[in-house]
């Protein structure tokens, strides 16, 4: 693999509170830090990454693997613990991961018909939930540490479905008449943006009564 190929970035994301960014490329990760900006560290290891997430600004870190030559299998979750650089859990799934989100007590897996939820503690799994399909892993989590809320498309074409898990209870959204593009939660999960793969609106609601804002 040549220098360029090498350089490849497979994927490119925000921690949760905007302070690093992660890149996986075709032979490891790359993390930066944004404000100032300036390389914090990268790992070659000798295989593509696509997904890297980031726990906040820790030394946790959720990989899966990408690319031409992919470090892992798509259908595994490796958690990487960069102080030790190695792997100190992987969790196996039946199909690709498309996604993941990790919060502070909390690790959110991303298939193409279900999202997994797991302590990150044990990395026991507490909830499955079915979605559409999902090739494209959409999903929002909020960002607020002690709420775990989640939005993600739901069965019904145009339907969003948020989970307050907080308070065990789901409020279905009629976003709209074509299939879901992207979701985003604001930091407390009071509000969420939804756009279709139409692409010609993007809509903000109250996620508690699924009141539309704008």
């Amino acid at each position: 693999m040549n220098v360029e190929e090498s350089n490849k970035i497979l994927y490119a994301n925000f921690n949760q509170d905007g302070s690093c960014f992660s890149v996986g490329t075709e032979i490891g990760f790359k993390i930066y830090n944004t404000n100032p900006f300036r390389d914090n560290y990268e790992r070659n290891l000798e295989g593509g990454i696509g997904i890297v997430e980031m726990l906040f600004k820790s030394n946790i870190l959720a990989l899966v693997g990408g690319g031409k030559q992919s470090k892992y299998p798509d259908n595994k979750v490796i958690i990487w613990d960069d102080n030790q650089c190695k792997v100190v859990s992987e969790l196996r799934f039946s199909s690709s991961v498309k996604n993941i989100k990790l919060k502070k007590e909390s690790l959110i897996v991303v298939t193409e018909h279900k999202y997994y939820l797991f302590a990150l503690s044990n990395f026991k799994n507490t909830d499955t939930v079915d979605t559409c399909e999902n090739p494209n892993g959409i999903i929002a989590v909020c960002n607020n540490p002690n709420a775990t809320i989640i939005a993600f498309p739901d069965k019904k074409q145009g339907q969003v479905r948020v989970k307050f898990y907080n308070d065990n209870i789901t409020q279905d959204i009629d976003a709209h008449e074509s299939g879901i593009a992207f979701l985003a939660l604001n930091s407390d999960g009071t509000m969420l943006a939804t756009a279709s793969d139409k692409g010609t609106l993007i809509r903000i609601w109250n996620t508690k009564n699924g009141e539309q804002l704008q």
